[in-house]
């Protein structure tokens, strides 16, 4: 045989061998097809653009030996990794395979994501995991462990240089919650994701607390009662095309800016309908989102965590095609207050946005923190400094409108110019006080209340005076809290020409190691 055959021969053994690793165990796929869930060559296929998907190392084998491994070393060692583009732009993933070994990790396992986490920190590009597995491969013992810690390791080195996402598609258990935990976004599917540190078996052994899988830590746990998980959908297929919409806002790295795409929506577009979405009397709900809609491109945003702490809305949208995130007050629950899950979540959105170059836009309606025993003993202190410290250490340029009610420290929290917006506009029905009158007249004139002939007239009288002299729509303008006082009807063309101004904004910032956010 020459060599030109013998190549020809070698070349065509590799083809069916790598054939042969693509398609696995047809078994084990109808076992993964059975339980509702793709295997992770279909779910990378639906992530990627068609036909773009790079894999490395699909011939990789553990070298592990005792247990029964020796004798089952199959390529890929359960995890499929490489890189393809998502509308045309470059991203690296990782798919467990959980039809070899439950997708569990052990060294080879590990090392395989170590260098492909290496590869999109030298390309500077997005991190997408998908996970679906059961955790550290048992028979390899403290090496799987240790491949965990290098995992973590790279979560925490490319925060806020890459956009890392991670795709919960069924179990994520013990010591590989914690890499979803240290992501930017965690995506996860109803009824086949779960994630937890202790299963049920040992919370039942340890607590006697008897409760489901799905309950403990399926999508519907995380995506509104813990706040874990940003985004909770009914199948993997729109679960993935919505992880390729959220890329869609994001900058491949720390260094780019967002994508801009071309809208057919007038920058300078009157928003008349707003005047009839919010009420004037501040007593009175709306909801926010409707707000949201009118003001930004063609009424599209992508909200984060959506189920959980609704009292706050962050969300990424575009005005005159150039992204921004959006923080905003929701009157429609919880009247708007800040609370403790409000404000962390506003604040991990903050800092988000603010490592990978996003403008900020807060819409301000808020009458304050959550009073009670609850919030008080759970820390809303530090929660509410962790708001405080995300706005404080923003860079990218930042927009503040306050649309009706702004009282006390919740108002210096949601950026006002105190700490450090660039621009407040307010409209013309805005209020902003250290507390509502009434309970600042309540508060100010309680004796001359308390000796009037008609008490309750007094007091309104007073709460007159009150809103008149400290809370008429141009107090704050007057001092320079406020730039300028807006008809709502301007509102989205102000928004874009602020933004636009800010476009090359630039900040110096102190020489320092890391701050010390609170906790």
């Amino acid at each position: 045989m020459d060599a030109a055959t013998a190549s020809r021969t070698r070349a065509n053994e590799l083809s069916i061998l790598k054939a042969r690793v693509a398609e696995g165990d047809p078994d084990a796929t109808a076992r993964q097809h059975a339980k509702g869930k793709l295997t992770a060559r279909e779910r990378l296929g639906l992530l990627f653009d068609e036909g773009t998907f790079t894999e490395t190392e699909p011939l990789r084998r553990h070298r592990a030996t005792g247990f029964g491994l020796e004798d089952k070393r199959p390529h890929t060692d359960g995890v499929v990794t490489g890189w393809g583009l998502v509308e045309g732009r470059q991203v690296f993933a990782y798919a467990h395979d959980f039809r070899i070994f439950g997708g569990a990790l052990g060294e080879a396992h590990a090392a395989k994501i170590h260098k492909l986490m290496d590869l999109a920190e030298r390309a500077g590009a997005p991190l997408v995991g998908l996970c679906d597995g059961a955790g550290a491969r048992i028979q390899e013992g403290v090496t799987a462990l240790a491949g965990y810690g290098g995992i973590f390791t790279r979560n925490v080195r490319n925060s806020g240089v890459i956009p890392q996402i991670s795709v919960v598609l069924g179990p994520c258990a013990g010591g590989a919650a914690y890499s979803p935990a240290l992501t930017d976004f965690v995506f996860m599917v109803r009824g086949t994701s779960q994630m937890f540190i202790t299963g049920p078996d040992v919370v039942r052994a340890v607590t006697g607390e008897d409760i489901s899988q799905e309950a403990l830590g399926g999508a519907e746990a995380h995506s509104r009662l813990s706040g874990v998980a940003a985004f909770a959908y009914e199948d993997e297929e729109s679960c993935l095309e919505e992880v390729r919409h959220l890329l869609s806002h994001l900058p491949s790295n720390n260094r780019e800016s967002p994508p801009e795409v071309p809208t057919a929506d007038p920058p300078g577009r009157r928003t008349e309908r707003l005047l009839d979405l919010v009420p004037t009397d501040p007593q009175q709900t709306y909801d926010m989102r409707a707000v949201i809609e009118e003001i930004v491109d063609d009424g599209d945003f992508f909200e984060i965590h959506e189920y959980w702490a609704t009292n706050i809305v962050c969300a990424l949208a575009r005005l005159d095609g150039q992204v921004v995130g959006l923080v905003a007050n929701q009157p429609a629950s919880l009247a708007g207050v800040l609370d403790i899950d409000a404000s962390g979540k506003a604040a991990r959105f903050v800092q988000t946005c603010d490592a990978f170059n996003i403008p900020l836009v807060t819409l301000v309606d808020v009458p304050g923190f959550l009073p009670g025993v609850d919030q008080e003993h759970g820390g809303i202190i530090r929660h509410g400094a962790k708001l405080l410290y995300a706005y404080c250490n923003a860079t990218v340029p930042r927009i503040q409108l306050i649309l009706r009610k702004a009282y006390g420290g919740a108002y210096i929290v949601m950026d006002s110019h105190a700490i450090g917006t660039d621009l407040s506009l307010a409209w013309p029905v805005n209020e902003i006080a250290v507390m509502g009158a009434e309970a600042a007249a309540g508060v100010i004139f309680r004796r001359e209340i308390a000796a009037a002939e008609d008490p309750v007239a007094a007091r309104d009288q007073l709460v007159k005076e009150y809103k008149a002299t400290l809370m008429h729509p141009y107090y704050a303008a007057e001092r320079g809290l406020v730039d300028d006082v807006i008809d709502p009807a301007d509102t989205r063309a102000r928004l874009i020409d602020g933004l636009a101004m800010l476009r090359r904004k630039h900040v110096r910032l102190p020489s320092r190691k890391h701050g010390n956010q609170p906790q």
